[in-house]
């Protein structure tokens, strides 16, 4: 199985170190604009192989589509990462034009790859993508959920002092500061509803942190995180490659479900071979329908700055 991440940054090469390692994909190739800068992340990758005991193959290459041919997933990390008092939303004009021009760029050599969508703001640009490539809707992927799920267990980690991985929790949603929304009334630890161990007020501090999540790490780090990007990205690729059927919460395209139609915004999905294999739809309670309707206006706004791009 092959993989291609275009943009060899921060996130893109922390991606194909956990594909790498996790042994994912036989293969993996790094696209980067900037002469050597994928050659060189790919080296560095490759020369973990005898100390971790992976066999993947990771290659870098500068701005060579033809290097990408075959691949079964595309991963889409170009465009600038935000700073500081920067939002998602800010980026639409930057990464606009680069995410349209890496997508068709892909298509060339890879005609049935799946795309996963990490640029930013990513439910805009997931969307961008597909209106601009015409693939079916099953083949664009924004991986935005799941990150912002596994951030919302890491804090409902901390809150209850209990690994992570016996949380069970998800975002629906814009990928957004304030357009994501934490189900907090579906949290359970280990099947056991979480209100058993935390307070209203707690889940609510959980829910908050969670949302700013992305812009507290921007804070502190001065750019976009990149270890739990990268990993979320490796997760989701790892169910479409070996066809795992995981729920997992991703921007896709929504034709009705939910009450929205032509968007892409997190719902949860079935994850397998063929991309979105299934969009379930979960009962939300009035106030999260409510949240829902505001979370997708907010999208659909974010989308109109898209239409002379899409012309």
């Amino acid at each position: 199985m092959k993989v291609t991440i275009v943009g060899a940054g921060n996130v893109g090469a922390t991606c194909a170190d956990v594909i790498s390692y996790r042994g994912i994909a036989s293969e993996v190739v790094l696209l980067d604009i900037k002469e050597g800068f994928a050659e060189g992340k790919a080296l560095d990758i490759m020369q973990c192989a005898t100390n971790t005991g992976f066999n993947t193959h990771v290659s870098g290459v500068t701005n060579d589509y033809s290097k990408t041919a075959g691949s079964d997933v595309v991963v889409i990390t170009s465009g600038i990462p935000r700073k500081p008092g920067m939002t998602r939303e800010e980026l639409i004009g930057i990464n606009a034009g680069i995410v349209k021009t890496v997508a068709e760029n892909v298509l060339k050599y890879s005609p049935d790859t799946i795309i996963v969508m990490v640029s930013n703001p990513m439910d805009t640009m997931t969307y961008l993508a597909l209106k601009s490539t015409g693939l079916p809707k099953n083949r664009i992927i924004g991986m935005g959920g799941a990150l912002d799920s596994s951030r919302f267990r890491t804090y409902l980690s901390l809150a209850l002092d209990k690994p992570a991985n016996d949380i069970s929790a998800m975002v629906i949603g814009g990928h957004g500061d304030t357009t994501m929304i934490p189900l907090t009334r579906l949290v359970s630890y280990n099947g056991i509803p979480v209100t058993e161990f935390l307070s209203e007020d707690v889940l609510q501090k959980v829910a908050a942190d969670t949302m700013v999540g992305g812009a507290t790490l921007t804070g502190l780090l001065g750019t976009s995180a990149w270890y739990a990007p990268g990993a979320s990205v490796a997760f989701l690729v790892d169910s479409i490659l070996n066809d795992q059927k995981k729920m997992i919460a991703c921007s896709v395209y929504v034709d009705g479900e939910y009450g929205q139609k032509d968007i892409c915004i997190g719902v949860p999905c079935i994850i397998g071979k063929n991309g979105v294999e299934q969009i379930l739809e979960i009962h939300l309670n009035e106030a999260e329908k409510t949240l829902f309707s505001k979370s997708a206006d907010a999208v659909r706004g974010m989308n109109d700055a898209l239409k002379s791009i899409l012309v």
